[in-house]
């Protein structure tokens, strides 16, 4: 039985968007994507991946990431 995870790593989240993980790694530093610290880890709750896509697909508009933080 499979189930979907909870959170992605960084390489995960730079492969579903497809840009570099320097690149994600730059958003979160700059506070514009959403991310937990853990012990030096980064991680991204898979909600979030979820939520922005669902929003950009139910409203037909571009999800800005750094909007998205500020918003929740």
């Amino acid at each position: 039985m499979s189930t979907a995870p909870r959170f992605y790593s960084v390489a995960q989240v730079a492969r579903i968007f497809g840009m570099s993980s320097m690149t994600v790694y730059r958003a979160i530093a700059d506070g514009q994507f959403p991310a937990l610290k853990v012990r030096g880890r980064l991680i991204v709750p898979a909600k979030i991946v979820d939520e922005m896509t669902e929003a950009a697909m139910a409203e037909g508009v571009v999800v800005d990431a750094a909007s998205w933080v500020v918003e929740r």
